[in-house]
């Protein structure tokens, strides 16, 4: 285990502590030979922040209130970057800060990219980290002040489809791995031709995948009585991935009656990084949490 002890300047205020986990205590599902003497690639984009990627050792940072702020309230965070690289900055710690702000208690998730050179199952092994982490969550929730039914997951772009498959395929598990509610920011969802995002899928799935394998990780196709209740939110210009992912998946959960919200913005590109504020979309994520009771 690695712990960490760094100051986090929030918005206002700051996170008196982060500790970081790994995943699995030891050997890491499925890896290869070669993930041995891999190193993790970490650079700095001057309009993204940090990325990461070439990930050997998943893990959960762990951001809490302070103690007596926070309400039991727990978000695992899956950065995007098209299943090539995280976005471990702008679409995982800041929002993490956001959310110690609001009372939540947030993890970020370091979860591996698809490799054939390092991983046996590399179009797996996103969600097995997924799955993981919900597990690790909900196991310690005692010790993290956490109520074990109000864990939700939360994704970004490549990481918002990680985030709809972690809600879209979580039975057959031995021990209770569904999020109790998905929150996805302009996310990929479908893998189809006509509206899925080409580069996620090729890099989750390979130049040639069965159509089977599309069409079960194509999430808008997976929705059942099941799913847990979603917030989406897109931009009606996004250019990358196509706002038709966030209403085919709000439209499938309507379907099977589960509460959703869609908020579909006229600008703001993929990722939101001129416009809206990051306090408008965010709120509006922040007050869908209060109205379905998941924050208290």
């Amino acid at each position: 285990m690695l712990k960490l002890a760094l100051g986090l300047t929030l918005l206002t205020g700051t996170v008196s502590a982060q500790e970081t986990i790994l995943l699995y205590g030891g050997k890491v599902p499925g890896m290869l030979p070669a993930a041995a003497t891999a190193k993790e690639d970490v650079r700095t984009d001057k309009t993204v922040g940090l990325l990461v990627s070439n990930i050997t050792r998943p893990s959960l940072e762990i951001f809490a209130p302070e103690k007596g702020k926070a309400n039991g309230t727990a978000v695992i965070i899956c950065p995007g970057g098209g299943y090539g690289v995280l976005l471990l900055g702008r679409e995982g710690r800041d929002v993490a800060r956001a959310f110690v702000k609001a009372g939540v208690t947030a993890f970020v998730l370091k979860y591996r990219l698809p490799s054939a050179q390092l991983i046996a199952e590399p179009a797996q092994a996103p969600l097995q980290d997924a799955q993981e982490a919900i597990r690790i969550v909900r196991s310690k929730a005692a010790d993290w002040k956490i109520d074990p039914a109000r864990i939700g997951i939360m994704g970004f772009s490549a990481g918002g489809h990680l985030a709809a498959t972690a809600g879209t395929h979580f039975k057959g598990n031995a021990v209770n791995v569904r999020p109790d509610f998905m929150l996805l920011v302009n996310p990929v969802i479908s893998f189809t031709d006509s509206i899925g995002h080409a580069g996620s899928r090729r890099n989750l799935l390979g130049d040639a995948p069965a159509n089977a394998l599309v069409e079960s990780f194509s999430n808008e196709l997976q929705v059942d009585g099941l799913t847990p209740p979603a917030f989406l939110v897109h931009a009606g210009d996004d250019s990358v991935v196509g706002e038709q992912n966030s209403i085919q998946f709000y439209l499938a959960l309507r379907a099977h009656k589960i509460p959703a919200s869609l908020h579909i913005y006229q600008k703001g590109e993929h990722g939101f990084l001129q416009e809206p504020p990051f306090d408008e979309w965010f709120g509006r994520c922040l007050f869908w949490m209060r109205q379905a009771g998941w924050l208290h």
